[in-house]
């Protein structure tokens, strides 16, 4: 299982892929690859789905050098990609500092 180190090298170096539904909300929210690596770079883990339904999973917060928020959910299946499940901003009527669900 990745360590958030592996999680955060894996991302701010680009080394990741996305699902279909991923690909679909990079395209539509307009996020960056470099800002997923920005935002990833110190991204913290802030969910945690041991039973997700493919593979444990974890949610992470993390901000572009912009200040912009993104929620990032990872895959923790070992492997040369990570994969990113979804991708978006939070909405701040929903989260409490982007960190907890209000």
């Amino acid at each position: 299982m990745k360590t958030l180190d592996d999680i955060r090298r894996q991302l701010s170096t680009g080394k990741f892929e996305f699902s279909r539904h991923a690909f679909k909300r990079v395209v539509e929210r307009n996020i960056s690859d470099v800002e997923i690596q920005q935002a990833g770079a110190q991204a913290s883990i802030i969910e945690d789905y041991p039973e997700d339904k493919y593979a444990p999973s974890s949610l992470l917060l993390g901000f572009t050098e912009a200040g912009r928020p993104l929620h990032i959910q990872v895959s923790h299946v070992d492997s040369d990609l990570l994969k990113i499940i979804t991708i978006y901003e939070p909405d701040p009527a929903e989260w409490y500092d982007y960190a907890r669900r209000r």
